[in-house]
């Protein structure tokens, strides 16, 4: 008996020093799907989540970036204006509605269609739907990827027909001009 306990904890020592392997690196395709899924966890439901915290420099190419934050900077700047005038009851303006997609009101589930990559640029058409009102809505709006040579990094968003702009740079660019007038 004490010798098969002796082989039994020979044998769970061997088998827990088991070498660490390495694990698969991602693919190019799951790379991608994971940056498009970080963008909607991150900022899907609520615009808040764009002014309480700083842009990361993983998820979005310099470019995009750049126009986010002079986007956010004039946003607060104008909050700031309004609570400091003679009118602090006024309205500043906000981002209002869902920023990174096609419709206002956002969206209650997304699916992503494909990947479609070009050497250093990839597009992924997104199937959205929001089913909080009757009929359902459904669109595809398209995220525009770059590669860094690290890493993918969300460079825009085309947006479909049914919204008012056609792109986020183009959306946001808009919002930055509307602040100075």
């Amino acid at each position: 008996m004490k010798k098969l306990f002796l082989l039994s904890g020979i044998f769970l020592l061997f088998a827990s020093c088991k070498k660490n392997e390495a694990q698969p690196a991602l693919t190019q395709d799951s790379a991608i799907n994971a940056k498009v899924n970080e963008l909607y966890t991150a900022y899907g439901k609520s615009n808040e989540a764009i002014y309480n915290q700083p842009i990361p420099e993983d998820l979005f190419s310099g470019n995009l970036k750049k126009v986010l934050e002079e986007a956010i900077n004039a946003s607060k700047a104008d909050i700031e204006k309004v609570k400091n005038s003679d009118h602090p009851d006024e309205k500043p303006l906000i981002f209002e509605g869902a920023l990174f997609s096609s419709l206002y009101e956002g969206f209650t589930g997304y699916k992503i269609k494909s990947v479609r990559i070009n050497d250093t640029t990839a597009e992924i058409p997104v199937a959205f739907e929001y089913n909080l009102s009757s009929p359902k809505v459904t669109w595809t709006d398209t995220i525009h990827l770059t590669n860094t040579g690290k890493e993918w990094k969300i460079d825009n968003i085309a947006f479909d027909t049914i919204g008012n702009s056609r792109d986020l740079k183009e959306r946001l660019t808009e919002f930055v001009k509307s602040t100075r007038q």
